[in-house]
């Protein structure tokens, strides 16, 4: 059987990082702590989702925003992590982020950085760079903006990629993700929090999560998925609505959860899998990285043995 040819895909990062991940006991104000453990990975959302469609063996191009030194480790790192890098180099520091797993009590805390003021010209190079590269298949548009950057971009991106019969996949909060549902997407991730603030209400149950999913998809995107955390996903598209229960996992860090998810779904499409087969892909791989520690993500062994274990159940 021939292989399938599957389209030009390009990941845009505009404040990507270098995630710092320590393990502590506990954390006690005004006194200093010492890991047992540490890792540094190459970071940011569209980062992940390419390092995500690397493990699954799908190529793809990764553009990315640098700056400084820090921004010189990001670049080595990434050679390890992405198929294909396409950096653009500005002025400042590319910035770090830190998470701290601590043991007891059990919990996770976060600080992102900033990142560089990216000029007009800078925004303007790294863009024709990430729309030449999906020209004609999927660019995904996720993660923060860092200072410089209007707040439409993804907007204004996702109508340019159209207008270059390309696909635009959008993974952003607030403003960002709802400045660019005019342009019609063809994907979307929210979770259930983006999503109750794209409506403006609480979404308490599966049904009432459906039912917005279902409202932006006939408003014009393609495919609503919105994650839940521990309970799964869910999807809606032109063929119905469909809900994931997610696999028992022993949860470890959920850092690049939401990422890994964007990765399996992009994968799924692009291979032009059902509905409910994308869904099942996406969840296997959010709960693949979710039982990995610190910033990790998932490998294909590990999201492919937790496939079968996903029910999918179609809603409407």
């Amino acid at each position: 059987m021939a292989e399938k040819i599957l389209p030009h895909i390009a990941t845009l990062t505009l404040n990507p990082t270098v995630d710092v991940s320590y393990v502590i006991p506990t954390l006690i104000a005004d006194q200093k702590v010492h890991a047992t453990q540490s890792r540094f990975d190459p970071g940011g959302n569209g980062v992940n989702v390419a390092r995500g469609l690397r493990a699954l063996s799908v190529h793809a191009h990764a553009c990315v925003i640098t700056a400084g030194e820090i921004g010189a480790l990001l670049k080595r790192l990434l050679g390890r992590h992405v198929d294909e890098l396409c950096p653009v180099e500005v002025d400042g520091e590319t910035r770090i982020n830190c998470t701290l797993l601590q043991e007891q009590p059990r919990s996770q805390f976060e600080v992102d950085g900033i990142g560089p003021r990216v000029s007009a010209e800078a925004l303007e190079q790294i863009s024709e760079a990430f729309l030449g590269l999906s020209e004609g298949g999927i660019g995904v548009l996720t993660g923060s903006i860092p200072p410089g950057v209007p707040h439409d971009i993804y907007a204004q991106l996702a109508h340019r990629l159209r207008e270059r019969h390309g696909r635009a996949v959008v993974d952003a909060q607030s403003s960002l993700l709802k400045a660019a549902l005019a342009a019609r997407p063809f994907l979307i991730k929210p979770n259930r929090y983006e999503l109750e603030q794209l409506c403006g209400r609480k979404l308490p149950s599966i049904e009432d999560v459906a039912r917005e999913a279902q409202a932006l998809q006939r408003g014009g995107v393609e495919h609503v998925c919105v994650s839940l955390g521990g309970e799964g996903a869910l999807l809606a598209d032109a063929t119905g609505t469909y809900y994931a229960r997610a696999p028992k996992v022993k949860v470890v860090s959920t850092v690049g959860a939401g990422d890994s998810m964007v990765a399996g779904l992009v994968c799924a499409l692009a291979q032009g899998e059902e509905a409910a087969q994308v869904l099942r892909l996406a969840v296997a791989c959010g709960s693949a990285t979710a039982a990995r520690p610190g910033t990790e993500i998932f490998t294909r062994p590990q999201a492919l043995a937790l496939v079968d274990r996903i029910q999918v159940d179609r809603l409407a």
